[in-house]
């Protein structure tokens, strides 16, 4: 079994229900149920649109930092599409992806990509 305990869990898919009935649900349960010891979910192009806009998707981005979810967006994403404040004042960290993801990618992480 691998000693990989960080699951890293890309959000790509500005559908409203899949963030609900996946995205959210998985990352809050996986710490929850101890699934996973650490979660961090980005957000990442489109995504960074609904996050900013809707408020059921902030009210779910907020219980999932409440509840220990490490949550953070793509600066270059929230950027273009105008959105960063608002990203910001949900309390996510707002940085520059391309290099990290690399990393977790060519380090064989456990990556999971909706």
């Amino acid at each position: 079994m691998s000693d990989k305990t960080h699951l890293y869990l890309l959000w790509t898919n500005a559908d409203k229900m899949t963030a609900e009935k996946m995205v959210f649900m998985y990352t809050i349960n996986s710490l929850a149920h101890g699934w996973w010891e650490e979660v961090t979910l980005i957000i990442w192009g489109a995504t960074a649109r609904l996050a900013a806009e809707d408020n059921d998707i902030r009210a779910m981005i907020r219980e999932a930092i409440e509840k220990g979810v490490h949550v953070t967006a793509c600066k270059a994403c929230t950027e273009q599409l105008e959105v960063t404040p608002e990203i910001e004042a949900l309390g996510v960290e707002v940085k520059y992806w391309g290099a990290p993801l690399t990393d977790i990618l060519k380090q064989d992480e456990k990556l999971l990509t909706v």
